[in-house]
């Protein structure tokens, strides 16, 4: 009985030991597969390369500037009498801003008249005198000696007219200028004096005044800048203060403002390789104010035909920049190309696509040249995880 038992154990034993190692070979059989099987083609976003009609643009940054800037300065001395301007209101050319104390300057002017009233008072009796000299002279009554000396005094009189009048001008002057317009129409700053404070001619600043429509935008280009836009200005036949330039604020999407360039500078500043150029706005709701950062935007190249891809479909390897190009059998291929600027969001390439030619567009990172992948379509231009935008858009077109 007990080698009956044993028999059995050890049949039981060894049947065990088989059934693990077979277990363990298929195990093992099941690894080698696994690590065998290709892995699956990694999926990611391709898109057809555009092909439209765009214009190059240049986007710079500048300052508003006012057309005209006056700082406002006494031309008589005195003391302030009445400061009439609100500070920073706008102002028009002529209104009275302040008024110097004009007391002195009327008497100075009543005095200039009474000297101009005896002048000519003078004047009358030297003629009176010469005229009776001229009939003594006909009858032989006085010698010519003696008629020279009498008339001699007329041209005198005169001259003393002529002076007291101009004197006369000159006090009407100083008692004008004690009244300070302003010589242009916009904002009048703050008031640099207060009443009751002397001021000197030519020095005292009382305040000063900015015209705000139209409005000028100051900006600087880089050489390469400067030499596409008058490339451009000689290929369009225009001159270079005649094409349109385009306008952005700090808290504005895109340029919605339109100008014209006014002036484009003669020289290029060797220090800092840039040139200067301006445009010019028309401001009339007092939008854009002297001094505030703008956007600028200025035609770079006539309308022609170009290639476009999303910008995040470019890559770099060293100096070289490449995209991934979807072959045959969903294959993809390695294409160094030579690229533009982005126009409307999109990346012009100027040489190494064709148009139709399809690209990865998004997850350069998981693919390797002659590698297979698993394509998903979206358009370009499009985020790759808004498709739905992209579908709406096509289906909005077909209806």
């Amino acid at each position: 009985m007990d080698q009956l038992r044993e028999h059995f154990m050890r049949y039981s034993l060894l049947k065990l030991a088989a059934i693990s190692v077979a277990a363990l070979t298929l195990a093992a059989c099941a690894r080698n597969e696994a690590a065998q099987a290709p892995p699956p083609a990694p999926q990611v976003s391709v898109a057809q390369v555009l092909s439209r009609q765009v214009t190059e643009f240049e986007e710079l940054t500048g300052r508003f500037e006012a057309v005209e800037r006056v700082e406002l300065r006494p031309r008589v001395s005195g003391y302030i009498a009445s400061i009439n301007f609100v500070q920073g209101r706008e102002v028009k050319k002529g209104d009275v801003l302040l008024v110097i104390d004009p007391r002195p300057y009327e008497a100075d002017l009543k005095r200039a008249k009474a000297q101009l009233a005896q002048a000519r008072s003078q004047l009358e009796l030297s003629k009176s005198e010469r005229d009776r000299a001229v009939k003594l002279l006909e009858s032989h009554a006085i010698s010519r000696e003696e008629f020279d000396t009498r008339t001699a005094g007329t041209e005198q009189a005169t001259a003393n007219v002529d002076a007291a009048a101009a004197a006369v001008d000159s006090a009407a002057l100083n008692l004008e200028f004690t009244r300070v317009t302003a010589p242009i129409s916009g904002v009048v700053g703050r008031a640099e004096v207060t009443a009751g404070n002397l001021v000197t001619p030519g020095q005292t600043l009382l305040t000063t005044l900015v015209s705000i429509d139209p409005i000028y935008v100051s900006f600087e280009g880089d050489e390469q800048a400067y030499l596409k836009f008058m490339e451009f200005s000689r290929a369009s036949g225009h001159d270079s203060v005649r094409h349109p330039v385009w306008v952005g604020l700090a808290d504005e999407a895109g340029y919605p403002h339109e100008g014209s360039m006014v002036f484009v500078n003669n020289e290029i500043d060797p220090a800092t390789g840039t040139v200067r150029a301006r445009g010019a706005l028309d401001n009339p709701d007092r939008r854009f104010t002297p001094g505030m950062f703008a956007r600028v935007k200025l035609p770079g190249s006539g309308t022609y035909n170009a290639l476009l891809i999303n910008d995040s479909a470019v890559g770099t390897d060293q100096s070289v920049k490449y995209v991934l190009f979807v072959g045959k059998d969903n294959k993809v291929e390695y294409r160094p190309v030579k690229l533009g600027p982005i126009v409307d969001g999109l990346r012009v390439v100027r040489e190494g696509l064709s148009p139709g030619d399809t690209i990865v567009v998004n997850g350069l990172q998981r693919v390797r040249p002659g590698s297979p992948i698993t394509p998903q379509r979206v358009a370009m231009g499009e985020h790759p995880h808004d498709g739905s935008a992209a579908r709406n858009r096509l289906l909005a077109q077909n209806e």
